[in-house]
């Protein structure tokens, strides 16, 4: 189910409303059936898979927490290796496949291809096995108690407002707020409702329409120019910053009603200075999740400069594969990890003392190492990557603009200026639950009434899902 949806949109009142009706002690159950109903609205027999997966890290946590030595490690290691084991089948097994295949037909192998599965990746599987790992490594590191309620720890993988697209969520800060009482409020759900509603002003008025002219593009990228390419790049990159974020707002406004706090997943990204505060402020869940469970398991930056660097570009490698079975998401992972260690190995630093024109000049220069970062992640190929990266540096005739450019840059320019203002004049100050928290309601009424004229005037209504939900 889209929250972009007309769906959703009846869904939604209905469970927040049995969600104040219903006793508290029977809550969850709603929330677990609520959750399965949101699920099942992609395809229902998918369940089958999180339910898999969440037998096993339920049952592995708890034989965990009383063990001890190799026997609590082994447990450990068992639940790892099922949940990378149902990634790898249905996200990897292709392209591995794929790329063994060509292998053996390079090397003149005379053998029988491996078969692909014909088998569909499921809505968010990369998202929710990464939360169900962290519970039981949580719990092996003794920070999380083994949750003995079977259906409390199937609402804390399955809980719909952040099942498909995150925040992936640490056991310590969702777990004990399924057994906290939430009384309604109406000033809660006004303040979520607004950040709804400014959630879903980034994905169907900023990130959809960016995404008519990007496609358009991309799509016939040997037929344009390198200012062309440059602008749809530059166009991509905010049409992926407001479609995940705008998801985000909707998963953190939709929660907050229902009385509950999900973690912020991103901080203002594109005012970052270095590639290195950029990764501290983009989809804020997973590059913390690759720094607590890989990146300092790895060593971090105890064992001298090598081993960081080399650390580093392991992290983002995985991170670029975690995001897609392509190798323009290896690409991707790896440029970023490159900068990550050309920083520190130019001690380069996003120091704050420096004045406002060096400072945006760092910002436009992270900015644009990451939109070079985002052609990789957005083309289908590499052969694509590579061809764009080529067509902006070297195409001749870099500055002709199409004729229709020149308007669809003005439309553009107003929208992403427009959401930049309000993010750097506003959310630079104060997160945005907070916020709309703290408005009157005079305010609150303002905020709505622009939301909606901007959604009825501005919004696509058949846009398209969101961008995130291929992981």
């Amino acid at each position: 189910m889209l929250f972009n949806s007309f769906q959703f949109l009846l869904f939604f009142p209905v469970v927040t409303l049995l969600h104040f009706a219903l006793p508290h002690r029977y809550r969850w159950g709603l929330l677990l059936f609520a959750s399965c109903v949101f699920y099942s609205a992609f395809i229902p027999y998918y369940l089958i898979i999180l339910l898999v997966s969440i037998l096993i890290d339920y049952y592995a946590a708890i034989l965990i927490e009383p063990s001890e030595g190799k026997k609590r490690k082994t447990y450990l290691v068992v639940s790892i290796i099922s949940n990378l084991a149902l990634l790898s089948i249905f996200k990897y097994f292709n392209f591995f496949t794929e790329n063994f295949n060509e292998l053996l037909l390079w090397l003149g192998v005379g053998v029988k291809p491996i078969p692909y599965l014909h088998i569909i990746l499921p809505i968010g599987l990369s998202f929710h096995t990464f939360q169900a790992m962290s519970y039981t490594i949580e719990v092996y590191r003794r920070n999380q108690v083994a949750e003995r309620n079977f259906g409390i720890y199937s609402l804390y993988v399955m809980f719909f407002p952040q099942l498909v697209a995150g925040p992936i969520e640490r056991p310590q800060n969702m777990l004990h707020q399924f057994y906290e009482e939430k009384i309604f409020s109406s000033s809660r759900l006004m303040a979520g409702l607004q950040q709804m509603g400014w959630g879903l002003f980034k994905k169907a008025v900023v990130a959809d329409q960016l995404s008519i002219y990007v496609n358009s593009i991309y799509n016939h990228w040997e037929l344009n120019t390198g200012a062309t390419l440059l602008f749809a790049t530059y166009c991509f990159a905010f049409q992926i910053y407001c479609d995940f974020s705008g998801y985000s707002d909707i998963a953190q406004g939709s929660a907050h009603i229902l009385g509950f706090r999900l973690m912020d997943n991103f901080n203002l990204p594109y005012f970052s200075k270095t590639v290195t505060e950029f990764w501290r402020r983009w989809h804020i869940s997973l590059s913390s999740w690759l720094k607590d469970y890989l990146y300092i398991p790895l060593g971090g930056n105890r064992f001298g400069k090598f081993k960081t660097y080399r650390n580093l570009l392991y992290t983002m490698l995985l991170g670029g594969l975690w995001h897609g079975a392509s190798w323009n998401f290896i690409v991707w992972g790896f440029l970023n990890g490159a900068f990550l260690s050309a920083e520190r190995i130019l001690n380069i630093k996003e120091t704050t003392s420096s004045s406002w024109p060096v400072r945006a000049a760092k910002i436009f220069m992270t900015f644009n190492l990451i939109a070079l970062t985002w052609i990789f992640f957005r083309s289908v190929t590499l052969h694509q990557s590579i061809g764009i990266v080529k067509n902006i540096f070297t195409a001749n005739g870099f500055w002709n603009l199409r004729i229709q450019d020149s308007g669809i840059f003005a439309g553009m320019s107003v929208a992403v200026g427009l959401l930049l203002a309000i993010e750097f004049l506003i959310f630079r100050k104060q997160r945005v639950p907070d916020y709309f928290s703290s408005r009157s309601m005079v305010q609150s009424i303002a905020w709505t009434s622009f939301f909606v004229l901007m959604l009825v005037l501005l919004g696509v209504s058949e846009g398209d899902q969101f961008i995130y939900f291929q992981f």
